[in-house]
């Protein structure tokens, strides 16, 4: 029966499925009608196994009513959103007459960039599809749309980063005059709790973002089986195949494993750590990267013994000074140290939530040996790029045989012309969330062409509020500019969060000329409020929604 409907769905240029009672199905059936497109309209109530093909059509678009529609394979969603894509022109653009391919752009990755490119290509005109899907961490971890960041990295990170602030003001409070006899302890499943929850609306967001812009979501794993094709593989195993002219790898990396025994079977990593259902308790960070730092910061702030077993330096790549006192810092509040050694092996001692884990490390400058016992052993040793098992060598995609990454041109193409890439994958390129995003933005620009606006506004919300539950989209942005002279920016204004600190960096750079242009050239620090001016793009005159969706 699923195939019968994706067959039904490929075949047909519009597809309704309707009931003859619904009024909603009538208006939607009259405007195709009006617009003089060809349906093949399916009505549910007259057909024996309706309720059947009601169910996987759930499964397929996650929306239970009708009338359900599908434009030239996109779902476009029930009558509110079919009259808001007439309305907006989005329509009449997924009903212009099909190309050699499926798409004009499939994004293999719903992360930072692939969502930012594939979102800024279908404001474009530009037919596109996200292909998303997380394999499962080796604990079982998985999560929804929107990348590394969002799930399991800046956003959660930054977020138990500031439950570890609040411990510490909590402290501090007192020589302020603050006074309380109760004892005050963490809890880590509330914590947990709602930080997951936040990211589980942020999630909806970014699917409610690419379905307002007609981009075709589909979370199914992505692999390139011959030339300007895929094969997309969803959780129950079921393949699709989908071709497009271009494409847009967004694959992201996932964290590096040891390669010793018992370090999938019992070690976790930033992956599983923002969604633990239970307390660490005594933690070995094995690392010394930011991200093993930060991990091992905030779980100090919330009370708990932690190590940090480091091979050679902290912080490779940063300045020196700077990474010594961060480790002198730590040490300092509470953080212990395990210079020059490695993990060879990790074992069970017992099971539990969290269990006991034997951990035996040598010496990375002599023979020695030593034994700990911990709860819970995290790993933050580096990441992979995700390039190795999507199909690249069928197309003849080159990649990094020892890193994984991608060699790219200045326009983001890989050596195969209809192919390019964003993102951490790329070799030799700056890393991270707000790059991605720009980069992505920017890629779309350059395939298909953008149009110039002028004048920007926008609501946020900023991180710290949100677990909170302060109010969304109060806080306000926008700046004006000069259209005579090259957009310089005349006028900056922020309501919210630290508004002051904000505002001083921006007029320095006021004052040296600042133009709309160079703020988007500006790679945003990320997550904060100032960022939010990187990434303005909706004109006050336009009229459009500013309400934000994701982080």
């Amino acid at each position: 029966r699923r195939r019968r409907l994706l067959g039904l769905i490929e075949r047909s240029r519009v597809v309704i499925f309707s009931k003859s009672y619904c009024p909603h199905s009538t208006r939607v059936k009259e405007l195709f009608s009006s617009l003089g497109a060809e349906c093949y309209v399916l009505e549910l109530d007259q057909v024996d196994d309706g309720a059947k093909i009601q169910e996987v059509l759930l499964e397929i678009t996650n929306q239970k009513t009708v009338p359900n529609i599908f434009v030239n394979k996109v779902h476009v969603g029930g009558c509110d959103q079919t009259f808001q894509a007439y309305q907006s022109g989005l329509l009449q653009k997924l009903l212009q007459e099909d190309s050699a391919y499926d798409y004009d752009l499939i994004v293999i990755g719903g992360g930072s960039g692939g969502l930012s490119c594939a979102k800024e290509a279908a404001i474009l005109g530009k037919k596109v599809m996200v292909l998303d899907f997380v394999v499962p961490s080796p604990q079982g971890t998985s999560w929804g749309l929107g990348g590394t960041c969002v799930n399991v990295g800046c956003i959660p990170k930054k977020l138990m980063h500031q439950a570890a602030l609040l411990g510490q003001a909590l402290h501090d409070s007192g020589k302020f005059g603050w006074e309380y006899n109760q004892q005050v302890k963490h809890n880590w499943e509330t914590m947990t709790k709602a930080i997951q929850n936040h990211i589980r609306s942020l999630n909806f967001g970014y699917g409610l973002s690419l379905r307002e812009k007609a981009v075709a979501y589909v979370n199914s794993y992505g692999e390139f089986v011959e030339h300007h094709k895929i094969k997309a593989t969803n959780k129950k195993g079921q393949e699709t195949y989908y071709t497009a002219a271009q494409f847009v790898i967004a694959t992201g990396e996932r964290p590096r494993y040891l390669g010793i025994q018992g370090d999938k079977e019992y070690c976790i990593t930033s992956d599983d750590l923002f969604s633990l259902p239970y307390c660490p308790g005594k933690t070995l960070v094995v690392g010394a990267s930011y991200v093993a730092l930060e991990c091992a910061g905030f779980l100090a702030g919330f009370g708990l013994d932690v190590t940090v077993m480091v091979r050679s330096i902290l912080l490779r790549g940063f300045d020196q000074e700077m990474a010594e006192k961060v480790g002198s810092y730590m040490e300092q509040h509470g953080v212990k140290f395990l210079w020059k050694f490695i993990p060879v092996m990790v074992q069970q001692l017992e099971k539990g939530s969290p269990g006991k884990l034997k951990v035996l490390a040598k010496s990375t400058e002599g023979t020695e040996t030593i034994e700990g016992v911990y709860n819970t052993v995290l790993l933050a040793i580096g990441r992979d790029s995700c390039t190795r098992k999507i199909g690249l060598e069928k197309i003849g995609v080159k990649i990094n045989e020892k890193s994984g990454k991608i060699p790219v041109n200045d326009v983001e193409q890989t050596n195969v012309p209809y192919v390019y890439a964003v993102g951490d994958i790329l070799e030799g390129k700056p890393e991270l969330t707000p790059v991605a995003i720009q980069s992505g933005k920017l890629l779309a620009r350059r395939l298909f062409g953008a149009s110039l606006e002028k004048i920007y506004h926008t609501l946020f919300w900023p991180l710290e509020w949100t677990v909170a539950g302060r109010e969304n989209n109060t806080c306000y942005a926008k700046i004006i500019c000069n259209k005579f002279d090259h957009d310089r920016v005349l006028g900056f204004h922020i309501l919210g969060p630290n508004a002051g600190e904000v505002t001083q960096g921006f007029a320095a750079a006021m004052k040296c000329g600042l133009t709309k242009q160079l703020l988007d050239d500006t790679i945003g620090i990320h997550p904060t409020c100032g960022e939010v001016f990187t990434t303005l793009e909706i004109t006050k005159s336009s009229g459009l929604d500013i309400t934000q969706k994701g982080c």
